[in-house]
């Protein structure tokens, strides 16, 4: 079948097997960031934006791309490398093979969930799985990238 779709920001044409799912399409379309993991929907290794909202690659038809905006971590690289920063300092990317999904849904509570409390945070990331970290890190990381961010609003303001 032939689909029509944004990919970070390119208006991608291309041919899909109609079994094909969107994570391995992805990947042929060189966006390695997107990880395959459990292929059961449960790790979020595969966690890319669809319209802003994030969906798991892994369980979506390649197909169901017709027509959207479908943003990887190569998409993101500066607000990645911004964020990545509180990853590292707070001990939070051991292997590293979790962060792109985890950055994803990052990005995706930070746009929908206006000032969110711990409590949120580990809602809103717990389809995530991290088997290095206990996700202490992380959860440490976002609060004090919150908090940055929320300086850098009050300066800009001032």
């Amino acid at each position: 079948m032939n689909i029509n779709f944004w990919l970070n920001g390119v208006c991608i044409n291309c041919e899909a097997e109609p079994d094909m799912i969107l994570l391995d399409l992805l990947r042929e379309k060189g966006c390695y960031s997107v990880k395959r993991g459990c292929e059961t929907s449960n790790c979020g290794l595969c966690t890319v934006l669809m319209d802003g909202t994030p969906v798991l690659s892994c369980s979506i038809l390649a197909v169901r791309a017709e027509g959207h905006k479908i943003t990887t971590l190569e998409g993101m690289q500066k607000e990645a490398e911004e964020f990545g920063s509180f990853l590292a300092d707070e001990g939070a990317d051991q292997c590293g093979f979790c962060n792109p999904g985890f950055l994803m849904n990052v990005f995706a509570m930070l746009q929908e969930l206006k000032d969110p409390s711990e409590e949120d945070i580990l809602e809103y990331l717990a389809g995530n799985l991290c088997r290095c970290t206990g996700f202490a890190g992380q959860t440490r990381s976002i609060l004090k990238f919150l908090q940055y961010k929320k300086e850098q609003k009050e300066a800009d303001n001032a």
